[in-house]
């Protein structure tokens, strides 16, 4: 049965993206941190956070109202406190060698940078959600730059990443490449978002993005895999990070969800536009 497309369930899948990403966040955030043991305290916070986070959101998916209510005032409390995570967690990751000394060395050798940015960009369209109207065309727009700016510290990313080992193989840069074609049409389309054809393509471009997340958690299961450890639990947590190539995939889905409010708030894109953001956030 096809759910009517209606401003109420364009807010719930967007409150249900924000809330599942949150909750998966504390997934990541166990491996991430369990490199170094949690050695620090303060690397508990977000991932205690992210258990608590998609239970206060919880009011506002059952009623399908997160906008109304309980919900209205725990996804402000979420949001605000998401960003906050988020910048904190930003500075925590600078800080030491290059607060010191400012240096692409200490930049690429340090704790993901960009990372923590997921819990801000999550924040913003948890508050997104209850100050835009969705039956206009900016709330499409404003989740496409919210995307775009998820592409954007992906490209970040998988710079700093890869340049730890040089590229050793040359297949690394093509989630560079990726990310950089991500952010690109995004930002393009969150200021033309009538226009039929941009939105198609941006539709594929974002099936792309899926197929990228899926080929690089491939390879990255391979390597680890082939890790240097008889325990596939210690290669997960020291090797390739298992699930960084699906914030490709991710960020593809959110940017999906954007084409979709955006088709769906257009006049002049009619019916043919949603079907191809479905496609890209498949």
């Amino acid at each position: 049965m096809r759910l009517s497309n209606t401003p109420r369930l364009r807010r719930w899948v967007v409150e249900l993206f924000a809330a599942g990403n949150l909750a998966f966040l504390a997934v990541d955030i166990w491996f991430a941190h369990s490199m170094n043991r949690f050695h620090y305290g303060a690397e508990w916070i977000p991932f205690v956070f992210s258990l608590i986070a998609p239970i206060l959101l919880l009011p506002g998916l059952f009623s399908f109202q997160p906008h109304r209510g309980l919900g209205l005032w725990s996804g402000w409390l979420v949001g605000l406190l998401s960003i906050g995570v988020g910048i904190a967690g930003l500075a925590w990751h600078l800080h030491g060698t290059f607060f010191l000394e400012q240096t692409l060395h200490n930049l690429v050798y340090t704790a993901p940078f960009a990372a923590p940015l997921s819990y801000a960009g999550l924040g913003f369209l948890l508050l997104l959600n209850r100050t835009e109207d969705p039956k206009s065309q900016g709330y499409g727009q404003w989740i496409l730059l919210l995307a775009a700016g998820g592409f954007a510290g992906n490209f970040a990313l998988t710079l700093a990443d890869h340049a730890q080992n040089g590229f050793f193989h040359s297949s690394e840069w093509f989630a560079v490449l990726a990310a950089a074609f991500g952010f690109s049409f995004l930002l393009v389309a969150t200021f033309a978002s009538q226009d039929r054809r941009l939105l198609r393509a941006c539709g594929w471009m974002m099936v792309g993005q899926v197929l990228v997340g899926l080929l690089g958690a491939a390879l990255h299961i391979s390597a680890i895999l082939d890790g240097p450890s008889a325990s596939l639990l210690s290669n997960a947590i020291h090797t390739a990070p298992l699930f960084a190539p699906l914030l490709f995939a991710d960020l593809a889905i959110l940017g999906g969800i954007g084409l979709w409010c955006c088709a769906s708030t257009s006049p002049e894109v009619g019916e043919a536009v949603p079907e191809a953001t479905a496609a890209g956030a498949a």
